[in-house]
């Protein structure tokens, strides 16, 4: 087991991993400092680039790795923490003096993606921004694939107060299997979603314990251990922990759920799969 801040986990050379996962941010619910929230970017030798969630303080963050004008972007929902830096996003893709993006990428999220940002992005409080000069739409329907940078990305459907809320499956062209819980409560679904998967990025935002919180909203270590061990995962990455929080007491409660390996995620940290 490993409550680790390990930048690199995996065995393999990059050269030979067909699939990469770098966290931009993890934080839950909201930044913190160092620690941009819910964002990722999946990476598969000579593809496009996947991010998979831009949440505040992701671009900064993108900046320091990755071309931001050069990538592919999909959402598992659309509560602000997930997604409130598109609007900046936009303007680097369509205004940067020297490097702006030099062809439409998809966009892969709920229904109401291209009005949620059409609003958060336009002049006044009536318009609606058209982004599909820089941007090609797919709404997800779930337990439907959809096909990208060699990759294979299936939604399910989780439970949580975000319209229009998924997990997300990814699979590689040589089977290795990413499951991104996105915000969830304790449900069945993550099993499905997860099962057998290489890496297991679960949110455990309730801390230790979903004890007297809210229900149909997060998880805890507890919670997220559990999905780990029915699912048979290989690695769980503990994600989304909020900034007044103990991680290491949320990386011991789900230690009492599975014994394989569990890594605290942190900004900046890459997952060979």
């Amino acid at each position: 087991m490993r409550w680790g801040v390990d930048c690199e986990i995996g065995v393999n050379s990059w050269h030979s991993v067909s699939m990469k996962l770098t966290i931009l941010g993890c934080s839950g619910s909201l930044a913190a400092p160092g620690n941009p929230a819910s964002s990722y970017v999946i990476s598969v030798p000579g593809e496009t680039d996947v991010v998979m969630d831009f949440g505040p303080g992701a671009l900064a963050a993108m900046q320091e790795r990755f071309d931001p004008a050069a990538a592919h972007v999909i959402f598992s929902h659309l509560h602000a923490d997930h997604c409130s830096d598109i609007p900046s996003l936009l303007v680097w893709r369509r205004y940067h003096p020297t490097a702006p993006a030099s062809e439409r990428h998809r966009m892969i999220g709920p229904s109401y993606a291209p009005l949620h940002f059409g609003r958060m992005s336009a002049d006044h409080p009536d318009d609606v921004d058209d982004f599909s000069d820089t941007f090609d739409f797919t709404a997800w329907r779930t337990g439907q694939p959809e096909h990208l940078s060699g990759l294979t990305i299936t939604p399910f459907d989780v439970i949580h107060p975000a319209q229009e809320s998924h997990a997300l499956r990814v699979e590689d062209e040589s089977g290795k299997v990413l499951t991104f819980s996105g915000d969830s409560c304790l449900t069945p679904t993550l099993i499905d979603a997860a099962r057998g998967a290489d890496l297991f990025l679960c949110e455990a935002a309730w801390g230790a314990s979903s004890e007297d919180k809210p229900e149909g909203m997060h998880m805890s270590g507890a919670d997220a251990g559990r999905i780990a061990r029915e699912a048979g995962v290989k690695t769980l990455v503990l994600v989304h922990i909020q900034p007044w929080t103990d991680p290491e007491s949320v990386a011991e409660a789900a230690s009492t759920e599975f014994d394989g390996e569990i890594v605290l995620g942190i900004a900046g940290a890459i997952f060979e799969v």
